[in-house]
């Protein structure tokens, strides 16, 4: 018996893929433990219109969306960059989502969807066969790598993957806010890295954002191992520096966590086997674009696959290539520029810093640069 395609990945990547390759016609099959994790997401709009084309969107509680309307990100020094949506006219620049919802309403679109799903996990692959933790070897004509950052079928496919550590941990919490967001999302680049602040829904405790701060190795491993009450209070206080007091006084309501962050990028195909998502490519976070980029991966895939001649296979080499080809523009792209900005603001030289931060305010006063910085980021 062959399962098709089989996606291996139960995140929003690999669920996504399914369900895009289900809508397609496209006989799939999921393999993967349910899981679920703690993070937010920026959703661009051209991600926002492929989930809303699943039946996604509108299963998703409108109370746990949050609209961002506005950006604004500040330099090290007086540089600041005000971006806003009707700069583009466009009604959202972004939307604010619980990583949470979107896992739950897509686990539940594919159930719905009559989609096979085996509860077991890759650990190998043979040319056609998925090989799996409980010993079984599923056939099938491509197997689709969603399954993370450690890709076992990504190691197993023999694919391979260029990895740089950044030195940095991406740390994740969220925050009682004494200030209203007003739907802008503000971002810091600082000496202690990069720190974002997501709006989310308010609550009964007032005004929430979802804090993303990209700190160096050693700062960020003191802070983790720091009792929670002095955790919450170092994080206080480091909070009010940065910001300002932008938003007011910020409090941690939930557990700080973190993961290291990397620059990686694979070969995203071999003879029956495609990659997307984190065991595709992983960016750093401060442009907030990696699971959009994922969720193209998702779209493409699909619709590739789907439009093949009726001759080929879903894994044919010719097929997989011409993916490989409409993605390899998008991701070396996001790629270059986030690793750009996070060098170039890593930079202590005085030149350095002279030039990112007059090279905001130029784009600042530029309505026009602004509005095709709108444009790309939200996918056209």
């Amino acid at each position: 018996m062959s399962h098709g395609i089989l996606v291996c990945g139960a995140g929003i990547v690999g669920l996504a893929t399914a369900l895009a390759l289900a809508r397609q016609k496209q006989p799939v099959t999921v393999l993967a433990a349910e899981h679920y994790h703690p993070r937010v997401y920026a959703l661009s709009p051209a991600s926002q219109r492929f989930l809303a084309g699943l039946g996604i969107w509108d299963a998703l509680p409108a109370s746990r969306i949050t609209p961002v309307d506005a950006m604004e990100i500040h330099g090290d020094a007086d540089g600041t960059v005000t971006l806003n949506a009707w700069q583009a006219a466009k009604p959202h620049l972004a939307w604010i989502v619980e990583a949470a919802e979107i896992e739950r309403v897509l686990t539940q679109a594919v159930r719905l969807s009559g989609i096979p799903w085996i509860a077991d996990r890759c650990v190998g692959y043979q040319r056609g066969a998925v090989l799996t933790e409980n010993g079984a070897q599923l056939r099938t004509d491509l197997a689709v790598g969603a399954d993370g950052a450690g890709s076992p079928l990504r190691a197993a496919a023999g694919l391979v993957q260029h990895s740089a550590p950044y030195d940095a941990v991406g740390l994740v919490t969220h925050l009682d806010a004494a200030l209203p967001h007003h739907g802008m999302a503000v971002q810091w680049f600082h000496d202690d890295g990069v720190l974002a602040l997501l709006p989310l829904p308010d609550t009964a405790r007032g005004p929430q954002v979802s804090m993303v701060w990209s700190a160096p190795s050693a700062q960020a491993k003191a802070l983790q191992a720091l009792p929670a009450e002095a955790q919450a209070d170092a994080l206080r206080a480091h909070l009010a520096v940065v910001t300002q007091g932008r938003l007011g006084d910020l409090r941690m309501n939930i557990g700080l966590h973190g993961f290291p962050l990397f620059l990686e990028h694979a070969q995203m195909t071999a003879p029956g086997v495609a990659l997307a998502g984190d065991a595709a490519h992983r960016v750093h976070p401060l442009a907030g674009q990696g699971l959009n980029l994922g969720l193209g991966d998702a779209e493409t895939l699909a619709t590739i696959v789907a439009r093949r001649e009726p001759y080929r296979g879903a894994g044919d080499p010719r097929v997989l290539r011409r993916y490989q080809r409409a993605r390899a523009e998008p991701v070396l792209a996001m790629r270059l520029a986030t690793d750009g900005l996070q060098r170039l603001f890593a930079s202590r030289s005085a030149p350095a810093a002279w030039a990112r931060n007059a090279g905001m305010r130029w784009v600042d006063a530029m309505p026009l640069f602004k509005r095709l910085l709108i444009e790309q980021a939200s996918g056209g």
